[in-house]
Formats: structure tokens, sequence, C-alpha cells
């Protein structure tokens, strides 16, 4: 089987034009099919691929749509996640969908939770940013929350406040037990909101 797609389909074609008329040969119209589901693969391994070239490039989802074959924003997005690889290998397309979608619905759900509870956020990030005697990784990630401090969104408080929970000594357990305590809230929220959006998907 030629393995350049431009030239298999130049192939295929010329196969199904003498099928029409009755001139081929049962091997080649085997040779054709066999063709044919390589370009099949190549083409459902392209359209995902283009799809998010196409995201990265500012074309939003409603624009996708009619390029798509697809009626909505919604269908567009859903025919992707549907097609996009699986980082495991496991997951099936409905499968990425749903997972996709909780996520989304977590991190909404984390972030009004954040938002919520901003002064609490900011005290600690306070806290964090004016800690001496860290170790090197430490003291990068009370950097970072330092500089987080500055932005209108809270929410990019919580990786770095996350992370340096676990790079934090004994010297510095109860701030170590604080963090945990907010990681464990966000969790938390994460897991309601995702509960909450499987019981309206059933």
């Amino acid at each position: 089987m030629d393995a350049d797609p431009a030239r298999a389909m130049r192939n295929v074609h010329e196969v199904v034009l003498a099928a029409r008329s009755h001139t081929v040969a049962a091997d080649q119209l085997l040779a054709a099919l066999t063709a044919l589901r390589f370009l099949r693969d190549e083409l459902g391994n392209w359209e995902p691929e283009l799809i998010a070239a196409a995201r990265a490039g500012g074309a939003s989802w409603a624009a996708l749509a009619p390029a798509l074959g697809v009626a909505s924003r919604q269908a567009a997005e859903r025919r992707f996640l549907r097609l996009r690889p699986s980082v495991t290998g496991e997951q099936t397309g409905e499968a990425r969908v749903d997972a996709e979608r909780d996520r989304r619905a977590g991190d909404r759900a984390v972030a009004d939770w954040a938002r919520r509870n901003s002064a609490v956020l900011r005290q600690v990030a306070g806290q964090v940013s004016g800690l001496d005697g860290l170790g090197t990784a430490a003291q990068h990630t009370a950097d970072r929350v330092g500089a987080a401090l500055g932005d209108d969104d809270v929410t990019t408080l919580l990786p770095n406040l996350a992370t340096l929970r676990g790079q934090l000594t004994a010297a510095h357990s109860g701030l170590a037990d604080r963090l945990g305590s907010l990681s464990d809230d966000a969790d938390q929220v994460r897991r309601e909101a995702t509960e909450k959006r499987r019981d309206r998907t059933t």
C-alpha cells in the first residue's frame, strides 16, 4: 500500500473509476479498500490537529461549526473532544467529552470559591511572601506567590499555594496546615461541582 496520502487517494480514485466501468481486477479492489482504510485513519488524525491549529490561531467554536458540518459551537467543541486522541489511550470519545466538562465545571466552581474567599487567600499569600529561611524550591514558589498577589484575579494564587504546601518544612508546619486546609476546601468544591454536573446530565 502507498504510504503517501495524496498518491493513495489518486490510486483509489482510479480504481473507483475503473470499477464503475467494470474493468478492474479483484486484487486491485482489495488493495483500494486497504488504501481507503489508511486514508480514513489519516483523515481522522488530521481533523483534530487542524481544529486545534485553528483554535490556536484565534478561530472561535462558532466559526468552526459550519466548517465541521455541525449546527452549533457546542457541537463543534464536542466533535473536537471526541476526536482528540486520549493522552492515556484508554478514554473513549464520550469519556473525553465528559472529563473536559467535569474539569471546566470544577474550574468555574473553584474560581467562584476563590473570589468569595479572596481576603483569606490574599492574607495567607501575604504571609507566604514574607517568609524567611525557605529552601530554594520553596523560595521560588513563595516568590511566585508574591508576584501573583499583584493580579486582580485571586485564582492565580491557588496553584502556587498548593505547591508550597508540600515544600514547607517542620519550621512552618502551622502555615503548611493552613495551606492544606485551603487546598482541601478547594478540592471539595471541585468534587461537588463535578457531581452536580453529572447529576444534571443523568
